[in-house]
């Protein structure tokens, strides 16, 4: 439903606390409990009993979704009808703006063996000032093939920006990305005629950057996914009538936000930053996002008790986040990442609403079964900002 004629101004503020990849599911090893069940939230635990509890979906039943689609979903927007590319997420969240020759890709380095299977996708997560400067010869070595521009851009540890600048350039071509170690890198194939072009440009370039980096202890192989053009799509701001804060760590989620129009300052790598600088620039917005990366980082390590202790860390946090008194204060998640999957997962995210008009479910634990029987029900994530809108007094009356 198109919100813009119900929409109404006020004074309220709307905060989304956004713990990435925070679902699980029951855990042999650690008493059939998921993670959220294991760790002590005293904060978020009092906020349940306070709060309307429920289960988003980003995309749709059983299907697992990319952080792109995910958090497109949680800002309102339909993800099946607005598709944004990875590599136009990770162009944008280094601070690159796209024009229209331009075609991004996302970038891992991956380690493989001798015989060119991946033994880790990530590299071993090798540390940014290491990736960037391996990112930096490359770019030395490979500017230009055939008519292409080659533009390099390093993110954070082993993620980096292939942007491709050209005439007659298309993002219609697969990944070479398996997703999955004990693989090889997949063979780039067009996916129309039109795509060619761009895949022999890409496979020449992959060629040229092997040389660079085949003797990289770690960084020894670059793999490929998320091509896509510059994107279009409606403003946040305009959509909603909100004005809003992005605050993140990560390129990725800076790239989403600023693509949507989000103001997105580029704070470093502190998640302590992000709420200083949320406290202090309070008063000048009405909506913020707040984004916590690291149980997501240890979900997909498949470190169980790690993904516990930074449930904990920022469930210490949030007295200090409710301390500006927000009128609508959301805890979600964009997905889950369940530590025994070890890689994003389709099962619902756990979700609070904490308003003084949202009621409240009277439960005693923030965890995905408490959730369950909540007000909230099982909902699209993409629905769940019209609920934080009229808990705000932001939406009038439908109808006679």
């Amino acid at each position: 439903m198109d919100l813009k004629g119900l929409l109404k101004k006020n004074n309220s503020k709307i905060v989304f606390l956004v713990a990435d990849g925070l679902g699980g599911i029951p855990h042999p090893d650690f008493g059939y409990k998921t993670e959220l069940e294991y760790a002590s939230t005293p904060n978020l635990d009092d906020l349940a009993g306070k709060s309307i509890l429920g289960l988003t979906i980003p995309v749709d039943h059983g299907i697992t979704p990319g952080s792109g689609p995910a958090h497109l979903s949680l800002f309102g927007y339909n993800p099946i009808e607005h598709e944004i590319g990875r590599g136009a997420l990770e162009a944008y969240g280094v601070g690159f703006i796209m024009t229209e020759k331009d075609i991004a890709a996302r970038a891992n380095f991956g380690t493989s063996d001798r015989d060119g299977i991946l033994t880790d996708r990530r590299a071993g997560r090798i540390p940014t000032e290491e990736s960037r400067k391996i990112v930096e010869r490359i770019g030395e070595k490979v500017k230009e093939i055939e008519d292409v521009e080659i533009i390099l851009k390093p993110g954070k540890e082993h993620r980096f920006v292939l942007i491709l600048r050209g005439e007659g350039l298309s993002d219609k071509l697969t990944d070479t990305d398996p997703q999955k170690d004990g693989l090889k890198p997949l063979e780039l194939q067009p996916l129309s005629p039109e795509a060619e072009k761009t895949v022999r440009v890409v496979k020449e370039f992959l060629k040229r950057a092997q040389e660079v980096i085949k003797d990289e202890p770690k960084a020894n192989t670059i793999l490929l996914r998320g091509f896509s053009r510059k994107p279009e799509i409606e403003p946040f701001e305009e959509k909603f009538g909100l004005k809003p804060l992005a605050l993140a760590n990560y390129p990725m989620y800076k790239g989403l936000t600023r693509i949507l129009g989000m103001d997105t300052p580029d704070l470093g790598d502190n998640f302590e930053d992000l709420i200083k600088y949320y406290k202090e620039h309070f008063a000048e917005y009405d909506y913020f996002y707040i984004h916590y990366k690291y149980t997501d980082k240890a979900g997909e390590d498949g470190d169980f008790l790690k993904k516990v202790r930074y449930i904990e860390e920022l469930d210490s946090l949030i007295p200090e986040i409710l301390s500006t008194n927000p009128d609508v204060f959301v805890v979600t998640a964009d997905h889950s990442t369940p530590s025994y999957w070890k890689q994003h997962s389709w099962h619902p995210n756990p979700t609070l609403i904490y308003s003084k008009y949202g009621g409240a479910d009277d439960r005693s634990k923030f965890t995905e079964k408490e959730c369950k029987y909540g007000y909230l029900g099982l909902i699209y994530a993409y629905h769940l900002m019209p609920v934080v809108l009229a808990n705000a007094g932001r939406l009038k009356k439908y109808g006679a």
